[in-house]
């Protein structure tokens, strides 16, 4: 197995060489090739957070954050091609999980040939996990699941399923939430068309139909009722920053462009890199971004060394998604009309670059989370 230093630079040429080539074929066709997928399982990409003990990286935070801003770098469709089975579609299974479960999932989630996803969002329920009406009642030895899940990440190649659904009566609120492992091949389990979406072009997203869907009662995650929500929240701390190595990847990747586009373009005799107007932009871009890694690489080793940090995760998360959205703009003004088109990478990055603010708890979740670990245990100052 590589050492995390040679598993950067093999990704960094992976990137340079193959993956940023790609972009434009996969903006067209909406399709990732899978000889790419495959160079990226070759590495190891799809197992990053797997225990090594069932073939995976087993990477810590640290660690996963200097991969995640390598590999966005490139266009953030690859790292979401990979990102459930290393996020929130395994972390449940990979913290919550029976030794059976972990033993008939891990080893395939690691190496790629099967795609975990995540069915939490529903119509009516997102952000208020509360609300969520998806059932799933006790049947003698099954459960029987009844509801539908939106905008599900990776589900029309996703082989496994956590499904998040009410196993108690929606008076009991997000204690009544349980959690399942449902297999694709689960006789009323469907997957909807793909949506069509402003960005991510080459990663699919689409609404998973439970209809009846009969589940044996062992795909319980962890053997127990009610412990759902838990488990759910429990993925969020790590997906968050997560997010934000994914927004640094990216703001770095718009910043270069950038600064290949000012000292290239000419205006009034000269490179517009000279304009101050223009400098002023690029030390804004340059200094979000710096702050930004510090923050996550911070936050990472808080992470591994044990501590909470829950309210650091989604600072981070919240800081670095809301300054790739800043820095997307000023690149693309950067660019003039150039940019507005769609023969310009900002083009394309800079709708790519809207999704973070939503997904994985929009930032107004974030500033939320802040705000209640800030008032937990606060205390008043003294007058």
């Amino acid at each position: 197995m590589m050492k995390v230093e040679e598993l950067i630079e093999a990704l960094r040429t992976l990137v340079l060489e193959e993956l940023i080539p790609a972009e434009p074929d996969i903006e067209e066709n909406d399709l990732i090739p899978e000889p790419l997928l495959d160079k990226l399982k070759a590495l190891g990409m799809f197992g990053m957070t797997t225990p090594k003990q069932y073939g995976g990286l087993g990477l810590g935070m640290s660690e996963e954050v200097r991969v995640v801003f390598e590999l966005a770098y490139a266009s953030p469709v690859f790292r979401a091609a990979l990102g459930s089975n290393n996020g929130i579609g395994a972390l449940g299974l990979i913290n919550e999980g029976t030794a059976e479960q972990k033993q008939k999932y891990l080893p395939r989630i690691a190496t790629g040939e099967l795609i975990a996803s995540f069915c939490l969002t529903e119509i009516n329920a997102g952000s208020d996990v509360a609300a969520l009406e998806t059932t799933a009642q006790r049947d003698g030895d099954s459960y029987i699941l009844n509801g539908t899940k939106r905008f599900i990440t990776n589900s029309p190649r996703a082989g496994l399923y956590t499904v998040y659904a009410r196993t108690a009566p929606k008076e009991a609120g997000t204690a009544g939430i349980s959690a399942l492992l449902v297999e694709r091949a689960s006789p009323g389990l469907t997957v909807a068309e793909p949506w069509k979406t402003m960005g991510f072009r080459g990663s699919h997203s689409a609404d998973v139909i439970f209809k009846d869907c009969r589940v044996p009662a062992d795909a319980l995650l962890g053997g127990k009722e009610c412990v759902g929500f838990k488990a759910a929240m429990r993925t969020l701390d790590h997906a968050r920053i997560h997010m934000a190595a994914l927004a640094q990847g990216m703001s770095r990747r718009l910043i270069d462009e950038g600064l290949r586009y000012v000292q290239q373009r000419k205006q009034f005799g000269q490179a517009i890199a000279n304009f101050q107007l223009i400098q002023a932009m690029l030390a804004d871009c340059e200094t979000e971004a710096i702050a930004g890694r510090a923050m996550i690489e911070k936050v990472a080793r808080d992470k591994d060394a044990g501590q909470n940090i829950t309210k650091e995760a989604a600072a981070s998360k919240y800081f670095c998604t809301e300054a790739l959205g800043r820095i997307a703009d000023r690149v693309l003004q950067m660019h003039g009309g150039i940019g507005y088109t769609k023969t310009c990478a900002v083009e394309r990055l800079y709708r790519d670059a809207r999704l973070l603010r939503i997904f994985e708890g929009t930032s107004q979740i974030q500033q939320i989370v802040i705000a209640r670990e800030m008032l937990r245990g606060a205390t008043v100052p003294r007058a």
